[in-house]
């Protein structure tokens, strides 16, 4: 059992390691020497948990992207009304973005760059599904304009991206008002017009 605990606690540390390091230094200037140097790990032990450097990022990506989607939807009931349920996890994607910082600098470089094989964005997809049915219901009900999901994604949940980034320089620090005006922005953007 502690051996089986050991191994987590490394792969573990190489996920760690990684999105620090492709964080602060971007993907290609992330060699496997200094991930294994951060984790505390041989170069040789990532390839008992990961083929290359390709799978460690992709595997880092689907595993981070399943924490982030898990925490967007874990008070969400399908059920809920199209604009309710937008709201409760739209509130829970920007609580997760501002306070797990790292984890979600790291979705955003991924989503913003060719790193992440087709494979794994497509895994990493099907983590927003409950989103994108939500999407599916409020365009058939006429509440959501009928765009596509990369446009509604676009334009309601990517500029908490920005809002991250600006926040983590010191730019601005949001409180609850500037959030509710960004939360009323982005539904004012995907909403169809009454």
């Amino acid at each position: 059992m502690a051996k089986l605990q050991k191994s987590i606690d490394k792969r573990n540390a190489l996920i760690k390691a990684t999105i620090e390091l492709v964080n602060n230094n971007g993907f290609h200037a992330t060699p496997m020497s200094k991930i294994a140097k951060m984790a505390n790990v041989s170069p040789a032990t990532i390839y008992l948990y990961f083929e290359n450097k390709q799978d460690l990022v992709n595997q880092t990506y689907i595993e981070v992207k399943a924490e982030y989607t898990k925490y967007a939807f874990k008070t969400y009931d399908k059920n809920m009304p199209v604009k309710a349920g937008f709201e409760l996890i739209w509130k829970r994607i920007a609580d997760f973005k501002l306070k797990e910082c790292e984890n979600a600098m790291f979705l955003a470089q991924c989503d913003n760059t060719p790193m992440i094989d087709a494979h794994s964005r497509q895994e990493g997809i099907k983590h927003l599904q409950p989103l994108l049915d939500l999407w599916e219901r409020g365009r058939q009900e006429g509440i959501i304009k009928p765009l596509s999901n990369y446009l509604l994604y676009a334009y309601s949940i990517n500029p908490l991206s920005f809002l991250m980034i600006i926040q983590k320089r010191g730019d601005i620090q949001l409180n609850k008002v500037q959030l509710e005006e960004a939360y009323q922005s982005a539904w004012s953007s995907i909403k169809q017009c009454e």
